[in-house]
């Protein structure tokens, strides 16, 4: 539905988007992650026309947005972090000037009914936006970005500044609006990426340098050098036992399972796997594995490593 070719922006001699590429696919929600400065901002006002590009194709439903400007953004909904609201009307004054705006040609009351409907502001239509709350404001919003019934959703941090009631709202909106719409998100916030989005971009110094599932990039980016273990017997004895194993670095101890059950954090020499190894010596002592995993990295862990090289505990802690 939304695919980008070699998509490049420059600033004179600056590359804020440096010829990437990504495809979200109908009826996908799409997390578009990256630090500040990486030309995520960018990237999305390419996507929606209000930026031109250097070079590169940003296709909306197979219509390139340069080339055809109007057709293309027929097919897109937009809510950029400041939802663009005037402030002074109400919110059905509002939505009947943004479907006059997009020349929508779709049945007037009954499409603002059921967008009103969707995004729950159907009680407070006849309201000032000014008085809204920061919620409602937000849901005005995503309730402009539906009129014309776009096919592609672009999402520009919709819970910023919300409490987490709203939160909550907001994300489940998002995820029904999904089924029916492709859907960009950009945000900040990597559990609400975790929680909505079905696959994940990670952009950083104008380069893609993941895109895949969350699921996926964690487990590529894990290993088996990495455990976590539950392991039943003398907390002293165990953690010597695996200390002696050759190509073990650290073995950490993180907490009390249960009785003698205790959890074990095992770091290997990278490239080694040293489970066989593992099992061989605690079965000869008798002391029973009752889990033994790969420590998959968390969001934020993915987001650190492929951004910074780094992330949380290689190093010992911190940023």
């Amino acid at each position: 539905m939304i695919e980008v070719r070699n998509l490049s922006k420059n600033y004179g001699s600056k590359i804020a988007v440096d010829n990437i590429s990504f495809t979200a696919e109908d009826s996908e929600i799409l997390g578009f992650l990256g630090p500040n400065g990486a030309g995520k901002s960018t990237t999305m006002n390419m996507l929606t026309g209000y930026l031109s590009s250097s070079g590169g194709e940003a296709l909306i439903n197979g219509v390139d947005i340069l080339e055809d400007p109007v057709l293309a953004k027929k097919n897109i909904g937009y809510l950029p972090e400041l939802p663009p609201l005037y402030l002074d009307m109400t919110v059905n004054e509002y939505l009947n000037f943004v479907y006059g705006l997009k020349k929508c040609k779709m049945p007037k009351r009954s499409h603002l009914g059921e967008i009103a409907e969707l995004t729950k502001i159907d009680d407070v239509q006849n309201r000032v936006i000014r008085n809204l709350s920061k919620g409602y404001r937000q849901r005005v919003g995503l309730a402009q970005a539906l009129v014309g019934n776009p096919r592609a959703l672009i999402l520009d941090e919709p819970t910023v500044g919300l409490d987490p009631k709203q939160i909550i709202e907001i994300r489940s909106l998002i995820k029904r609006l999904g089924k029916n719409h492709t859907v960009i998100l950009s945000s900040h916030i990597l559990s609400e990426v975790q929680a909505v989005c079905d696959k994940i971009v990670v952009i950083d110094k104008g380069k893609i340098v993941a895109n895949d599932t969350a699921q996926n990039l964690s487990q590529s980016l894990s290993a088996e050098h990495k455990l976590t273990m539950h392991i039943e017997g003398p907390e002293q004895e165990v953690k010597a036992l695996l200390e002696q194993i050759p190509d073990m670095q650290k073995v950490h101890v993180n907490r009390t399972v249960e009785g003698s059950v205790v959890e074990y954090e095992l770091n290997a020499r990278e490239g080694a796997d040293v489970r066989r190894e593992v099992f061989k010596r605690l079965s000869a002592r008798s002391f029973p594995i009752l889990l033994m995993r790969s420590s998959e990295l968390t969001l934020e862990e993915i987001f650190l490593k492929l951004t910074t090289g780094d992330f949380y505990g290689e190093n010992g802690g911190g940023e």
